[in-house]
């Protein structure tokens, strides 16, 4: 063969077997992807889900999510070439949320096929948070018995031991209301009324559809611990925590804030107003203002009821108001302060805040960030020192926190107590007896205050209490405390953990409980919220619960603010309020 003969259509044999060597190595590489998970580095056959990937670094804790590039990711779903990957357990927010909102799915999934059939059912309602379950509802035909639930755990258990998939679908929004008006879920028929979005995601357990409002795990082998259990005039599905997710914890129902919570829930009931939907059809059928008139005569009443209270025991020289961060105890304050001048009271309202200790000093977290939720970030010893000196009768300058400037000042604001004259302090730590532990307890008068919401999502979906006062901070910090949204919900869980070591364990001591929670306020915060949150951006850690906040909010059609009164709790939080707060 003469050289000229070795070329193939003017191309050389030699090249062309690099070239067919070359594209056979690019058709391999199109099949691969590679994705980052901590420091390593490793590739994987494309079309490979994030459970295939899980199941490698699966420990002692199952995988029950992904966040991939910062994004939450069902197990399903396939991995993507160049993502970052980190896994989400049971013992992160995330997961465990996830976990809880699958057990209830399984949970319905149970009662309808104990129950038989789905018209033995009108109405299964799941509403707050009692010991570490939830409260749940039934009505229908079926008599609710500890045996009936007996019946449901089994199943549950079988099924979880049988591992059936949890299957999710693209459904068109019309499609939704048709089928939950036939499933006779009303609640979520009348929610998706008021669906801007054209489509909407629907879960499938067996034959059991529901819609959720956040992710599931893949299938029911990942729920391994539950219980039900009779109780009051429903049933609590009891569930492992986030701090010990692999035992149940005993059942123990703090009755306070039990009943509290029951009392708003009945009361949402009674003005028709127990769902999202309802609240948006309120708004599109009735004037809002009718609504917020209501709800504020409600608040007024019950700060009068607590006023009388305090009026019929001359004894009680100092009232203490604590609650949750974001629950409206300066403004409760100033309102009750007003309602205890009725009585020919002589009220003096004391922020604890203001003696915060100079930020430098600020006491620290596990992560070694600023903790501002606990106690001795408040200067105990001057506090004492002040209120003993007032009920002494002696003159005291009180100091006001600079958040700004993160400094304690003195301004001229001198305070003297005569005879009738009561001080009201607020503050976190307000029925913890070491922050108050110089004045003597039969002074005391003890109120435990929070945003615990009436509202449901829909008769499935409940409104976690922290989301509402998530939002009225994420406001209220924009608008006081020059703090973007992006910071304020980079220190919540710094806040609930603080809540939870410092408030949570005192609330049943109080001698009365206020929930501050508005029924029409998520419809009011959402204009103002909406737009802090969308100043966050993908690449921001906190990205995606400032997307989670935006589609929840999505749901509510909103209120403008004009026709709210200025003494209502919600202007702590969007400002035109009377009190200086």
């Amino acid at each position: 063969m003469h050289w000229h003969d070795q070329t193939v259509w003017g191309t050389d044999i030699t090249e062309k077997a690099g070239i067919v060597q070359g594209r056979k190595e690019v058709g391999m590489q199109e099949n691969r992807i590679t994705v980052k998970i901590g420091s390593e580095t490793k590739e994987y056959a494309r079309g490979t889900t994030y459970r295939e990937i899980a199941a490698e670094y699966e420990k002692d804790d199952p995988i029950l999510l992904v966040r991939a590039q910062g994004r939450l990711r069902e197990l399903f779903k396939k991995a993507s070439d160049g993502e970052t990957i980190e896994f989400e357990t049971i013992r992160t927010v995330a997961g465990f949320s996830t976990y809880r909102r699958s057990v209830i799915m399984l949970m319905l999934k149970a009662i309808y096929h104990v129950a038989g059939d789905n018209r033995n059912i009108d109405r299964i309602g799941i509403h707050f948070c009692v010991s570490d379950g939830f409260y749940c509802t039934m009505r229908g035909r079926i008599e609710l018995t500890q045996e009936f639930l007996d019946e449901v755990k089994a199943y549950m258990q079988y099924m979880a031991e049988k591992a059936f998939p949890i299957h999710k679908k693209s459904e068109a929004t019309y499609e939704a209301r048709r089928k939950f008006h036939e499933y006779g879920m009303f609640d979520k028929e009348e929610l998706f009324w008021y669906r801007r979005a054209s489509r909407v995601n629907l879960y499938t357990l067996e034959n059991f559809e529901d819609y959720f409002y956040g992710y599931m795990v893949p299938d029911t082998s990942y729920l391994k611990l539950f219980d039900l259990k009779l109780f009051e005039d429903g049933f609590v599905l009891l569930l492992p925590t986030i701090e010990e997710p692999d035992r149940l914890p005993p059942f123990r129902p703090e009755m306070k804030i039990f009943q509290v919570q029951k009392d708003s829930m009945e009361w949402g009931a009674k003005l028709g107003i127990p769902t999202v939907g309802s609240l948006n059809s309120y708004i599109v059928n009735h004037r809002a203002k009718d609504l917020i008139m209501i709800q504020e005569a409600y608040h007024e009443k019950k700060i009068a009821e607590i006023a009388a209270m305090i009026a019929a025991s001359p004894e009680k020289k100092v009232v203490l108001i604590a609650g949750p961060s974001s629950s409206g105890k300066t403004t409760f304050s100033h309102r009750l302060s007003t309602q205890l001048s009725v009585y020919g009271l002589k009220p003096h309202p004391v922020a604890a805040d203001d003696y915060f200790v100079d930020r430098e000093r600020t006491p620290l977290d596990a992560d070694g960030k600023p903790d501002f939720e606990h106690i001795d970030a408040i200067d105990i010893e001057q506090l004492n020192q002040d209120m003993t000196d007032l009920l002494a009768g002696k003159t005291v300058e009180l100091p006001r926190f600079n958040f700004k400037t993160g400094k304690r000042e003195y301004k001229g604001d001198f305070k003297t107590l005569g005879r009738g004259d009561i001080l009201i302090i607020e503050g976190i730590h307000c029925l913890n007896d070491r922050l108050t532990y110089r004045l003597p307890r039969e002074s005391k008068f003890k109120i435990y205050i929070s945003a615990l919401t009436q509202l449901n999502i829909d008769e499935h979906n409940r409104i976690p209490t922290t989301d509402g006062r998530l939002l009225r901070r994420i406001v209220r910090d924009a608008r006081t405390r020059g703090a973007d949204a992006r910071r304020t919900i980079e220190m919540w869980p710094s806040v609930r953990r603080g809540e939870e070591n410092n408030i949570f364990p005192y609330q049943e001591e109080a001698d009365v409980m206020f929930n501050s929670a508005l029924i029409y306020e998520l419809a009011v915060l959402k204009q103002y919220a909406e737009p802090l949150l969308f100043s966050i951006r993908p690449e921001d850690r906190e990205y995606s619960e400032a997307k989670r906040l935006l589609k929840f909010l999505d749901y509510f059609l909103p209120i403008p603010s004009e026709e709210i009164p200025n003494n209502s709790l919600i202007r702590e939080f969007i400002g035109g309020g009377c009190f200086d707060v």
